[in-house]
């Protein structure tokens, strides 16, 4: 059962929301909220595996994870993301994504952004997340007709968690029994080139055995030839 936040007597609809930079995913601020629920906490990391693929993702998308709906909105280098409760509609949750990218576009610079080189670099800015995150939870009016921007492109996060697990290098492993290579048995050309072999192995034995014993009977002087035999 999920565990129920209330503000102000109700259930936030926003739950959790982050800013990122759009084309490699590094985790520019977020709001530092402590909900301790499981599900919760596993809708973040696969926002966080979403947030790695971002750039290759549509400029507005939703996914479902468990009872929660993912929505992301990306303008020019950023991206903001939030974790809403599914009953939340998708239009609200993109004008709460489309004012997050203004407040931060107008707090700081492209060329600020592209600087940045450790994650939450802008960790100030969940001051303002906070603000327009509460602002949108104590909306009370939730009868908000058809939203009028393009219609967001519906993801499935476990395609985009495999996607990123081939990127770091780690190939799904498909299970599979190992082929069972078994030797065929000997041709009647295998067995007779078999016997001859093994017959001039044998002479070539018998020869040296009969040449090994006259140079040690005759001395040492012939020796040589035996051991160049």
């Amino acid at each position: 059962m999920l565990t129920r936040w209330l503000i102000g007597g109700r259930m936030p609809m926003i739950l959790y929301a982050c800013i990122v930079r759009l084309h490699d995913g590094l985790p520019l601020s977020a709001s530092t909220d402590f909900h301790l629920d499981k599900q919760l906490s596993d809708c973040k990391r696969r926002l966080k595996s979403l947030s790695l693929t971002i750039s290759q993702r549509p400029p507005r998308g939703t996914a479902k994870v468990c009872d929660f709906l993912v929505h992301f909105s990306s303008a020019v280098d950023i991206s903001s993301l939030a974790i809403c409760c599914a009953q939340y509609p998708s239009a609200m949750a993109f004008c709460f994504l489309d004012e997050l990218l203004w407040e931060f576009s107008s707090s700081y610079s492209k060329t600020t952004v592209a600087l940045a080189s450790r994650p939450y670099a802008f960790l100030e800015f969940d001051k303002v997340i906070q603000r327009v995150k509460h602002n949108y939870n104590q909306t009370r009016d939730m009868s908000v007709g058809t939203d009028p921007s393009p219609l967001p492109v519906f993801l499935k996060l476990d395609d985009v968690e495999e996607k990123i697990g081939l990127m770091n290098g780690h190939v799904v492993s498909h299970q599979q029994p190992a082929p069972n290579y078994r030797m065929t048995p000997l041709t009647a050309l295998g067995i007779l080139s078999l016997t001859l072999n093994i017959m001039c192995s044998a002479l070539s034995l018998i020869r040296g055995v009969h040449l090994a014993e006259h140079p040690f009977q005759e001395g040492y002087e012939n020796a040589g030839s035996v051991w160049r035999f």
